[in-house]
């Protein structure tokens, strides 16, 4: 009988344990399987491609759908729990700042210094810049061998009152080393309120040691266009091909057109560039309408899509100079380009910045942004702009002293005698 007791308890013990042990391993499995799921406070919609991708960058996603399904997704869940659950200032903790820094951690895994996320706010900061007015300290930066650098401080703007220069490399920005820095992270950071002030470490060639310059930041009005002219000569200065820039160069072309000028001059040095349309509408002043302006190319021939000249194609018959320096970039090059290549003008200075990326904006659905770095532009004859930049014609260094400009007497000594 005892023995019949003592087996029976044995065996209830055994029942206990074993479901002891199976709720310990439930548990735990079960508390994996929540660490891998979004958290409550966290909507998933199927969103799909979001309004204004293009079809090229459409049929990338799509081809992108199988590869991507294989990535094991619930690990960052995870970690968004063991934060939510172990860090001590819980109160500290904005979502919407977490899943903004996850997207910007994800975006600059792709180590392109032009493809960027842009929170609401940035977004709207970006279209400022562009419209032509916005506070900091008139100055557009690049990334060149690795290294941020100044692209273009704008004339007259409290970066070029400072005494900064196109192709400064930018060390430091406060107290923020820019290696590694975004391009648009690193505009941010130097933008701000009008005010303010923010320091910059700098490194020029020639220096012995750098240099700190602390500049203080304003209301900027980016200057577009500026017109001249010398005896039969139209000097056409522009600083950016921004949206207002189809407007101002109108009205400088009916200038033009009712003045005895014959011959042009279209100054882009220290011009950043801006939007690819504006940079084909003046193009199309220059260009037989129908001729190729720039080929953007996405990795093949089959993906390539060309931006023609649409005319009025007026100033074809004019002789024409462009002016370059280590300042022009990106839209600028392409206008260089396109009248080098189809109407054989000269370029004269020194080599541009070789910033030839295409850049597509694209909307998210609270007005969040990704800037992603699409294709490469090629001139019409297919000459490779980014990295590269363009050679100028004939080579004229700047001239170092205040009031000189070698530059633009050469290109009116080589537009002398034309017809």
């Amino acid at each position: 009988m005892k023995k019949n007791v003592l087996i029976v308890i044995i065996f209830l013990l055994l029942i206990v344990g074993s479901s002891f042990f199976s709720y310990k391993i439930g548990l735990q499995i079960g508390e994996k399987n929540v660490l891998g799921t979004p958290p409550a406070q966290i909507i998933n919609t199927d969103l799909g491609i979001p309004d204004g991708v293009t079809t090229s960058s459409k049929k990338i996603i799509n081809s992108r759908v199988n590869a991507t399904s294989t990535v094991d997704f619930s690990i960052f869940w995870e970690a968004w729990r063991q934060l939510e659950k172990n860090f001590l200032k819980k109160d500290k903790i904005d979502y919407q700042k977490m899943v903004y820094g996850a997207i910007s951690g994800m975006i600059a895994s792709v180590d392109d210094p032009y493809t960027s996320f842009f929170t609401p706010t940035q977004s709207q900061e970006f279209k400022e810049e562009l419209s032509g007015k916005y506070e900091g300290i008139g100055m557009v930066v690049g990334i060149k061998d690795g290294q941020l650098v100044a692209i273009s401080p704008f004339k007259d703007s409290p970066a070029d009152k400072a005494g900064l220069k196109a192709g400064d490399k930018i060390l430091k920005i406060d107290d923020k080393y820019t290696l590694d820095l975004a391009v648009d992270e690193a505009a941010r950071l130097i933008r701000g309120q009008s005010g303010t002030e923010v320091t910059l470490l700098i490194e020029r060639a020639g220096w012995t040691e750098n240099k700190e310059f602390k500049i203080k930041r304003q209301v900027i009005k980016i200057p577009t266009l500026e017109l001249e002219t010398r005896d039969d000569v139209a000097i056409i200065k522009i600083y950016q091909f921004n949206e207002i820039l189809p407007t101002e160069f109108q009205k400088a072309a009916n200038e033009i057109l009712n003045a005895k000028t014959k011959k042009i001059i279209v100054d882009v040095r220290n011009n950043p560039g801006g939007y690819l349309e504006v940079a084909q509408y003046v193009a199309g002043w220059f260009v037989e309408r129908g001729q190729t302006v720039v080929i953007q190319d996405s990795g093949g021939k089959d993906s390539r899509i060309v931006y023609k000249s649409e005319g009025p194609s007026i100033f074809k018959k004019y002789p024409t100079v462009v002016l370059i320096n280590e300042g022009s970039a990106s839209a600028s090059e392409i206008l260089a380009g396109a009248l080098r290549d189809q109407n054989q003008s000269k370029l004269i200075g020194v080599k541009s910045f070789g910033k030839g990326s295409v850049q597509e904006q694209i909307n998210l659905s609270n007005e969040a942004s990704i800037k992603v770095t699409v294709a490469h532009w090629l001139t019409p004859k297919e000459n490779l702009i980014d990295e590269k930049g363009l050679e100028p014609d004939i080579k004229v260094e700047p001239d170092q002293k205040e009031g000189g400009d070698p530059t633009l007497e050469k290109a009116l000594e080589v537009l002398k005698g034309q017809q």
